[in-house]
């Protein structure tokens, strides 16, 4: 039955997408949660539905367009927070907003229909193309190049600022980067599961991760065991109850979560059981 279903290119795509995803998203995401930016990448993401629909007017393919509006709006905001006395969260709120309407604008006026936008909106793994798949694979080996050679120094600028800035660490170049690369994953993931929950894709595995360990590499390492599983368990309940794969995905991860949270509390009881009965011998 394997051999026969990797006969087809749209099933080895699937199949490649979700271990490049796993991988990019188990990186950049550890970063994310780590410096608690959950919600500017939820601005990031919901932004680049304006590229989407730029992309779709002029007729280019979405992905180049949504992820050059990703990385302008994400530099926009690394720029405004720190240079105007806007704050952070109005600044994502302005960007998330204005990128939405941007999106739904072009879309309106592109003539006739516009295909595949559920695909962008709610994610559809099975039709994640070839070139997305180098792509994903592109963006894999520059995370782990990067995540490998500058890994003390994302270390300074994820937990301690002030520290790194210290230490003559160009702390400011180091932020316009990695807010690039987050801009980036979120765009080429988007079609795996989809623009409203690919934020989850880079948050549940590392939360699930960090209830193991609270070290940065073993956090990367778990995220990406996690959320490959994840993404392969999502994809069974899709294919066996006829679900969209995107939300079956997220739900298999939030399944994981619930699940590790539940072990975690019974081991932490019996591990009190124990120093009690210890103390009271």
């Amino acid at each position: 039955m394997i051999n026969e279903l990797l006969q087809y290119n749209f099933i080895i795509n699937s199949f490649l997408a979700a271990v490049f995803a796993s991988i990019s998203c188990g990186i950049i995401g550890t970063y994310i949660v780590t410096r608690r930016m959950v919600f500017l990448s939820g601005g990031i993401t919901h932004a680049s539905f304006g590229g989407i629909g730029i992309g779709y007017f002029f007729g280019f393919n979405p992905v180049f367009s949504a992820a050059a509006f990703a990385v302008l709006s994400a530099l926009g905001v690394e720029f405004l927070s720190k240079r105007t006395d806007v704050r952070e969260d109005s600044v994502i709120g302005i960007l998330w907003s204005f990128g939405m309407a941007v999106g739904i604008i072009f879309i309106f006026i592109t003539p006739g229909y516009v295909p595949n936008l559920m695909t962008y909106l709610f994610g559809s793994i099975l039709t994640v193309s070839e070139l997305d798949v180098w792509l994903m694979l592109g963006l894999v080996l520059v995370l782990i190049f990067f995540f490998t050679f500058f890994y003390r120094l994302i270390l300074f600028v994820a937990y301690d600022q002030n520290f790194a800035r210290t230490h003559k660490i160009t702390v400011d170049l180091f932020n316009y980067v990695l807010i690039s690369l987050v801009a980036l994953t979120i765009v080429l993931n988007i079609k795996v599961v989809g623009i409203i929950l690919v934020i989850s894709l880079l948050t549940i595995p590392q939360s699930t991760a960090n209830l193991f360990s609270k070290n940065f590499r073993n956090i990367i390492l778990l995220s990406i065991v996690i959320g490959l599983v994840g993404v392969f368990t999502g994809l069974l309940f899709s294919y066996k109850i006829n679900i969209p794969s995107g939300a079956a995905i997220i739900f298999s991860l939030v399944i994981f979560f619930v699940l590790a949270k539940v072990f975690q509390a019974i081991g932490r009881r019996s591990i009190l059981r124990t120093k009690t009965k210890k103390t009271f011998v």
